[in-house]
């Protein structure tokens, strides 16, 4: 026995170092995951006119900061209103050129901040965002008088997830995925293919699931060159929707590009959605 113990010894401490390695992923992966701006944002009218900030309350207890933009007033009101669920990153002030445009169109915007996001409380996790959707969708429903059938849930990125999710309790009148990936999972191993991805994830976002469950009508939007989400994976999420689907694959964009947050193809494909609505 004593011949292998050179070799027993090298492939030990492998053993060791590649335990280590992945206790150390399982335990930062939401750090991973989730890029919050941590910073409290000026108040909404600052930075939008005629904007106003409202409180979303959660089912556990927090009180979530959220934007609320009207309609601009050179346009018709659409009398719908745009749930938006933001990526992974920044905070609501960042998307406040978005709501812009779309108010430009006549829509109402509803800029929602997840908890750990824009000087809210407590920390970001799937549960978590599926909470802070579901106070979105009752602060407009029951405290603005929204009818369900005249919210769009406009998802981006890590916001699809949420809002596919969101659809299949609370069904809206229709949908914007905006970068879908089928699960999390799936993006973590585009990434991370050297490390079992789907065993060590806590957070699964399975949008594919979700979305084959929502009859809503739906249109898909995403870059050609995503660098982050591949494209290929947000047409497996159109071809899965249950409801009708219009797709629009943006040439050239890449994930955060500005095309893919205020361009005219976006826009296009929300207006577009809103009179098929």
């Amino acid at each position: 026995m004593a011949r292998f113990a050179p070799v027993l010894k090298p492939a030990l401490v492998v053993l060791l170092v590649l335990a280590l390695l992945l206790a150390l992923v399982w335990l930062a992966q939401r750090w991973l995951i989730y890029l919050p701006d941590r910073g409290d944002v000026p108040p909404a009218a600052e930075v939008v006119p005629g904007a106003r900030d409202v409180t979303l309350q959660t089912s556990d207890g927090l009180s979530l900061g959220a934007w609320l933009v009207p309609p601009d007033d050179t346009a018709t009101d659409r009398q719908l209103t745009v749930l938006v669920a933001p990526g992974n990153a920044g905070n609501r002030e960042g998307r406040a050129p978005m709501a812009q445009v779309l108010a430009a169109e006549g829509f109402t915007v509803l800029l929602m901040d997840y908890r750990g996001y824009g000087g809210n409380p407590g920390r970001p996790t799937e549960d978590g965002l599926a909470r802070d959707a579901r106070a979105a969708y009752g602060f407009l429903v029951e405290r603005e008088g929204t009818p369900p059938e005249r919210l769009i849930y406009f998802g981006e990125s890590l916001g699809v997830g949420v809002v596919t999710e969101l659809a299949t309790e609370h069904p809206p009148g229709g949908l914007v995925l905006r970068s879908p990936f089928t699960d999390l999972a799936a993006v973590g191993s585009t990434h991370y293919p050297f490390l079992p991805v789907r065993t060590l994830l806590r957070d699964r976002y399975p949008v594919i699931e979700h979305i084959a469950r929502v009859p809503a009508p739906t249109a898909v939007v995403y870059g050609s060159r995503d660098s982050i989400i591949p494209p290929q994976q947000s047409r497996e999420v159109a071809r899965q929707a249950a409801g009708p689907v219009q797709v629009t694959e943006v040439a050239g964009a890449d994930h955060n590009d500005a095309a893919l947050f205020t361009g005219a193809e976006l826009v296009a494909a929300v207006v577009a959605l809103a009179d098929e609505i």
